[in-house]
């Protein structure tokens, strides 16, 4: 055990890519997170997120604890939830389990980082014709379990209209104003956040003609 705990650690400390895409990466071959999304080849290894996007925030959103009976007994995790994003159009959202808080957290992290999509933002409002950044292009509508959100853009100055999960996953969006409306069980963050997640990830997957 203690072997496996000092191999890890050496593998934080010295990167050495297992992929094409990290190979490109260390290489200087690929030198932006855009560049490393729309590349041919999958994204597994969190250093890449690492290195291409180092202000990178993270923030837990929730943490529950889940208990498991067995042979030998009752075993305790805890599941965490983590978001991770640039404030400026890069978002991902990450689930981790571990005997321990900590491992949980960093293990959330790193499925976050691996997540990481691309989120096109806009002026889609019709009160609105700034032209910037600071909302949604058009109307999107995402889906988890048995929650469902929509989300519509929002003339600048309006803010963020939603509730404190989705508001969080838009912040680290980088989506300043937008409408939101929520139904199904919204109590569970987990699949709230990533309703959230998977309509704004729809934004760079949608076309428009």
């Amino acid at each position: 055990m203690r072997e496996k705990v000092e191999k890890e650690r050496a593998e934080e400390e010295e990167w050495v890519p297992r992929t094409k895409l990290g190979m490109l990466v260390q290489s200087g071959e690929i030198k932006s997170i855009e560049e490393a999304l729309r590349s041919r080849y999958p994204l597994k290894e969190y250093q890449i997120v690492e290195t291409l996007l180092p202000d990178l925030s993270e923030e837990v959103l929730d943490i529950n604890m889940v208990q498991r009976m067995t042979d030998s007994g009752r075993r305790v995790k805890f599941r965490v939830c983590v978001i991770v994003g640039n404030r400026d159009g890069y978002l991902g959202i990450g689930l981790g389990k571990d005997a321990l808080v900590r491992n949980s957290i960093t293990k959330a992290i790193r499925a976050a980082e691996l997540s990481l999509t691309y989120i096109e933002r806009g002026c889609g409002s019709w009160e609105c014709d700034c032209k910037e950044k600071h909302s949604l292009p058009f109307k999107v509508v995402g889906k988890s379990g048995a929650v469902e959100i929509t989300l519509k853009p929002a003339p600048k100055g309006l803010g963020l209209a939603a509730g404190d999960i989705p508001k969080k996953v838009l912040e680290f969006a980088g989506v300043e104003d937008i409408w939101a409306k929520t139904k199904g069980a919204t109590r569970t963050t987990f699949n709230l956040a990533m309703a959230t997640y998977d309509a704004l990830r729809k934004t760079a997957t949608i076309k428009t003609f």
